[in-house]
């Protein structure tokens, strides 16, 4: 039997709305863990209310095959819930009942139960309850396990050797069920970006030049941190023979970012904090599905997945997460922020020398306040240090943040 761990980051934020009519919609890309978190919430309900009704509809069950339009969800509902009782409903992959939100929209009325739903969509989603629900719900993104949670999934002490695990396999939490081997867990994560790409993308999106896809999902993989422009991937394909417009090359990244496999990030003006309308940047939400399927190499990708691990644990920890410019053209690789704070984040593997050094810190220097900033390494002896205020860390310390 599989162990269900607490994943406190997000229960701890559940919690509070429960027993409220409001409805508690967990979103994220399929696999990272939004089914278990659902168990967490009913099995907390379960122990503080024992007598209450729970209605469970897992749309990824046989048994729920039948369950396609609202009228079917509506119907199995009604003949479940107890007049008697405090009723809670949990939903599992929503967005396969066609039009859901009419049945929610319906029992959110009559308070009828409390409701909690998952989705692994976030077009549908996101414009269909924002629609018709009209700000009654809160919204839960989910995402895969952060590098301390990975540590405690996998029973795992901070180490150079975990930190290189969680860079190659991500943070899916079945992995926790197999063995730390990675032809095991790249066979594993294969699958699960099959079944995205499959389900998520080409069959909801209604993608017909699948090939594109996925010359498109390589190419985004090989640049991650760098700065697009669909006119220069455009550009690009047509020098390789295939013939794609810069729209197509839009509706395509966002048909991935709608399945949660990428995440864009805007580039800003450091200063003025002026958003740029083109050069934004693309993370994966799992890098263990980034590189399983994409020819996997630590030491050509270091960088890229040092990126890829700072992007994920900023997101984990709820920060507006954008990439900055500077005047003369200076780059910032995370401007962070969350509330009244800011936090300025550069990446490089090592400070091999002087230049490098001069480069990361000083594109940090130019920034007159402050805020917290970082430069993040892989550097051994060197990292725990400061200059002007700003601190140098290891990657593995700064997941750990």
């Amino acid at each position: 039997m599989i162990q269900l761990i607490n994943r406190r980051i997000y229960t701890e934020r559940i919690a509070p709305f429960i027993n409220k009519n409001i409805i508690k919609v967990l979103t994220g890309q399929r696999r990272v863990g939004k089914s278990c978190i659902l168990r967490q919430i009913q099995n907390h309900i379960e122990q503080t209310q024992p007598d209450s009704n729970i209605i469970c509809i897992n749309k990824e069950l046989e048994e729920f095959a039948f369950m396609r339009s609202h009228e079917e969800l509506s119907a199995y509902v009604s003949e479940h819930l107890k007049t008697d009782k405090n009723n809670y409903l949990f939903i599992d992959e929503v967005q396969d009942i066609q039009g859901f939100e009419h049945t929610l929209r319906s029992l959110q009325a009559q308070d009828a139960c409390d409701i909690y739903i998952t989705g692994s969509n976030a077009t549908m989603l996101s414009s269909e309850l924002s629609t018709y629900l009209s700000g009654r719900y809160v919204e839960f993104h989910i995402h895969s396990l952060s590098y301390l949670e990975f540590l405690e999934f996998h029973k795992l002490a901070a180490s150079t050797q975990s930190l290189r695990q969680y860079l190659t396999i991500g943070g899916l939490p079945y992995l926790s069920n197999l063995p730390l081997d990675r032809d095991i867990d790249f066979e594993y994560l294969r699958n699960v970006y099959s079944t995205i790409m499959l389900k998520d993308v080409v069959k909801r999106e209604s993608i017909r030049n699948v090939d594109f896809l996925e010359s498109l999902a390589l190419y985004t993989a090989d640049n991650v941190g760098n700065l697009f422009s669909a006119n220069n991937i455009s550009r690009y394909l047509k020098s390789q023979h295939v013939s794609i417009s810069p729209l197509q090359v839009i509706n395509y990244l966002r048909a991935l970012q709608n399945a949660y496999l990428i995440n864009k990030v805007r580039r800003i003006d450091v200063n003025g904090l002026k958003t740029f309308e083109i050069g934004d940047k693309y993370y994966f939400e799992d890098l263990g599905l980034r590189n399983c399927h994409f020819g996997f190499n630590m030491q050509k990708d270091i960088n890229k997945l040092m990126e890829n691990a700072i992007y994920l644990h900023l997101a984990n920890k709820q920060y507006e997460i954008y990439t900055g410019q500077q005047t003369g053209g200076r780059e910032i690789d995370f401007v962070a922020k969350k509330g009244d704070e800011v936090v300025y984040i550069q990446s490089t593997y090592m400070m091999a020398d002087e230049s490098t050094r001069q480069r990361e810190f000083g594109n940090l220097q130019a920034i007159r306040n402050n805020y917290a900033k970082y430069v993040v390494s892989l550097d051994e002896w060197t990292s725990g240090s400061s200059v002007d205020g700003i601190k140098h860390i290891h990657l593995g310390d700064f997941l750990r943040l």
